[in-house]
């Protein structure tokens, strides 16, 4: 007889992956942020006074503008490419490549003067917060905490999550706080990075705090975390590199360094978490 007790389905290929429900509208959406980010990060490449109408725009943006399609696009489609083949590391990158663009995008959408590139960045805001919100629901957190518990050194990986939305948060606060008591007024591009921080510092001290804990929560958004943290270390020095060449800022090798300090602390646990999950299978 024909063994029917574990029937395949079409388009069953993610059975077994912790998830609830389809993944379809999360592909399109995904595809449709791919295809916005090649057109606005393109477009001002090629229409750069049109899109940066001031110096500080053209100082703050243009070395972005490579970073994000060199960045944000692979890590987007390489994610949705690793959970096609029902590879769970593809499924928890997924996440931290949607808060890149929603960390990049924020910033756009603050500092830009109101045009269409304004409107791409508003949009892909929306929509990665969309996107966001739809993953994390649909990721079944506590097959993950169950499947990974103890395996992903959780008191290092959390502690560092955690602490850096902590800094990220008292950075940006600290700026924005102190331009206001002293009576400064800051640009919008030096306002922008800091309100990018402020959206994402309270998810990464929520989610480093319940990987800390062996929470849900923390399995579900600790890789992802880790990685969009430290493909923006290894994003902003490509930026100090690139910026002086396009632009008429000066290189800054203090910056530089610091920043390369900060990555290592982030690039060990990432790689302690990554381990832990192969390992596990």
């Amino acid at each position: 007889m024909e063994n029917t007790s574990n029937p395949k389905l079409p388009g069953d290929s993610q059975a077994h992956l912790p998830i609830r429900g389809k993944l379809v509208h999360l592909y399109i959406v995904s595809i449709v942020m791919v295809v916005l980010i090649s057109l606005v990060s393109i477009s001002s490449l090629l229409n750069r006074d049109h899109f940066y109408p001031s110096e500080a725009l053209a100082q703050t943006f243009i070395s972005n503008d490579i970073v994000y399609l060199a960045f944000g696009i692979p890590m987007l489609l390489l994610s949705m490419i690793q959970t096609k083949r029902s590879q769970p590391i593809g499924l928890l990158f997924w996440l931290g490549a949607i808060v890149f663009c929603l960390y990049n995008s924020a910033a756009y959408a603050y500092a830009l003067p109101f045009h269409w590139g304004f409107l791409l960045h508003l949009l892909l805001v929306i929509l990665s917060g969309y996107a966001l919100a739809v993953l994390v629901m649909g990721i079944d957190g506590e097959k993950l905490a169950s499947c990974y518990h103890d395996k992903v050194y959780e008191k290092l990986c959390g502690g560092v999550v955690a602490g850096f939305g902590i800094i990220f948060l008292l950075r940006a606060l600290f700026v924005l706080i102190s331009a206001l008591s002293n009576g400064e007024i800051l640009i919008e591009t030096e306002i922008a990075p800091n309100i990018s921080d402020l959206i994402i510092a309270p998810a990464f001290i929520i989610v480093g705090l319940s990987l800390w804990r062996k929470k849900a929560l923390g399995y579900v958004g600790g890789l992802g975390l880790l990685f969009v943290g430290s493909m923006l270390f290894v994003a902003l020095l490509v930026f100090f590199l690139l910026q002086p060449i396009l632009t008429d800022a000066p290189f800054l090798p203090v910056d530089f360094i610091v920043v390369f300090a900060m990555g290592l602390i982030c690039f060990v646990p990432f790689g302690l978490f990554i381990r832990g999950v192969v390992k596990r299978g």
